[in-house]
């Protein structure tokens, strides 16, 4: 990988560099096109063009010339390229300055870097210590739960 550009811009204190121990596992070039479903684990750079689904734990990157329609499941998404339709990032979602998100997004951590476009609906939810979503409508339901009765004491 030497002569790439970096993944995240330096000097950001906000944003850190992947590991170094963590190498791209697998990569789709700008002149690929692929349409299905896809599986990856670690991190997965993509250039080309996708449409279909994406799905598994890791982290996908949508390098600036990727062009992706579909829906994306994974852990962690970096947004360089164009994203047309739902994504659910289980810990955080990046749009960087060249990158485009016209859709649904679902993540407890959204960062959008300036110049980057986000046209679409988001919902921020933290997991739960025990891994599991907790929305705001259920933290704040025993506040509710007495319901039409009196405010008297």
């Amino acid at each position: 990988m030497s002569g790439a550009k970096s993944f995240f811009a330096k000097g950001d204190p906000k944003v850190l560099p992947l590991p170094a121990s963590e190498e791209i596992s697998a990569f789709l070039g700008k002149e690929t096109v692929f349409e299905g479903k896809m599986t990856f684990q670690g991190f997965f750079r993509l250039e080309g063009k996708f449409q279909g689904e994406i799905f598994e734990s890791g982290t996908l990157i949508v390098g600036e010339t990727a062009v992706v329609k579909g829906k994306i499941g994974v852990s962690a998404v970096v947004i360089h390229g164009l994203v047309e339709g739902e994504i659910q990032a289980g810990s955080r979602a990046e749009i960087h300055s060249t990158g485009k998100l016209y859709g649904n997004l679902f993540t407890p951590v959204f960062v959008i870097h300036e110049g980057g476009i986000f046209d679409g609906h988001c919902k921020m939810e933290q997991p739960s210590e025990t891994g599991e979503r907790v929305e705001e409508e259920d933290k704040l339901r025993p506040l509710f739960q007495k319901k039409n009765q009196p405010l008297s004491a």
